[in-house]
């Protein structure tokens, strides 16, 4: 089952590059070869098929990358380069699950400190905050969605104090 929903990830991004070099999309094109290459690679470094979510934390890792690689050329007076990282984003982001809302993360969150401070007796302090992390990013994934991690931290930060 996740081998071929990974496949039909790849297969997706396949078709998508088809029909970008058909219409002539250069960018596109050139950031979907990137995205099935980086899958590719990662699955001949594990030597096997990637489940569901490790590709989604390939293309994740992506997003990452770009949004650091954003914030320099920013800083650095690069627009033209910038304004390429944002569209990169844009590009991948598609292929990954929605990804929640500030609201939605805050709700989730309050819903884990309410559950840690019944299981301990006590609302979690500073010293639990990976706990309540953990938990919160444990919650996202069942959820099928996703949230940055320092989104998360962000909120986790603000609950706790």
């Amino acid at each position: 089952m996740s081998s071929e929903t990974t496949e039909t990830l790849e297969k997706r991004i396949s078709v998508q590059i088809v029909a970008s070099m058909k219409a002539h999309t250069a960018l596109r094109t050139e950031t979907l070869r990137m995205m099935k290459t980086a899958l590719k690679m990662k699955s001949i470094e594990k030597i096997a098929e990637l489940t569901e979510a490790e590709s989604q934390q390939v293309l994740a890792t992506m997003i990452k990358q770009r949004r650091d690689s954003f914030e320099q050329f920013t800083k650095g007076g690069r627009e033209e380069l910038a304004a390429k990282e944002a569209l990169e984003i844009v590009i991948i982001e598609e292929f990954m699950p929605k990804s929640l809302s500030e609201d939605d993360l805050v709700a989730l969150v309050n819903e884990v400190m309410t559950e840690l401070t019944a299981a301990n007796g006590a609302k979690p302090g500073p010293k639990e905050m990976g706990a309540v992390i953990k938990a919160a990013q444990a919650k996202i994934a069942a959820t099928g969605a996703r949230a940055e991690g320092r989104v998360v931290s962000d909120i986790v930060k603000k609950a706790i104090s």
